[in-house]
């Protein structure tokens, strides 16, 4: 591993960097977005039965957004705005993520142009052919960066989907709870 580093040359540190974001992100993101911390069961299960829990885990979003709901008059856009802002809170450091996908390969490209322009420039103008040393080297970073990049990038890519997917199916699921707040709120209205 040390030596993959050393070829990488100065590349080493912005793909270090991608790579310790990549990994902060993706493990915050994973005990973020449990299931307790976002729709805890108890919660889920009274959605399905269409049954209104009482405040009890504002530590959850769903908690978060019934403690909304119960503290008073609402309309149905206020709390939808409000579900909506929870689940941007949920999504908070994919957009870095998302980044690295993108940067780290391109980064590895860019090594990789690096050192075949190392290569190239060290042509002996007599012989037509490059300095062994700087051919070593150049090449050596020209399959190292790419090497880190890809290493970077394709696990991030895998998580990134992941974890979208993930948002994604607890923002469906507090849509449902929503949804029937929003339909209490329309009875507590019709009757007298």
């Amino acid at each position: 591993m040390r030596e993959l580093i050393e070829n990488a040359g100065v590349f080493a540190w912005p793909l270090g960097l991608c790579s310790i974001l990549a990994a902060v992100i993706i493990i915050e993101r994973l005990f973020a977005l449990r299931r307790s911390r976002i729709i805890p069961r108890h919660y889920e299960q009274a959605f399905t039965q269409g049954e209104i829990p009482e405040v009890g885990d504002s530590g959850s979003v769903a908690g978060r957004i019934l403690e909304y709901f119960h503290q008073g008059k609402l309309d149905a856009e206020q709390l939808k705005a409000y579900t909506r802002l929870q689940v941007t809170h949920m999504e908070r450091g994919l957009f870095i993520l998302e980044i690295i996908v993108s940067a780290a390969p391109l980064l590895g490209l860019l090594g990789t142009v690096t050192g075949l322009v190392t290569v190239f420039s060290q042509i002996s103008p007599e012989t037509g052919l490059p300095d062994p040393a700087a051919f070593v080297t150049g090449v050596s970073l020209a399959l190292t960066t790419t090497i880190l990049g890809l290493s970077i990038a394709i696990p991030s890519l895998a998580f990134n989907s992941y974890l979208n997917r993930r948002v994604d199916t607890y923002e469906a699921q507090l849509e449902v709870g929503v949804e029937r707040l929003i339909g209490a709120m329309k009875d507590a209205k019709r009757r007298p």
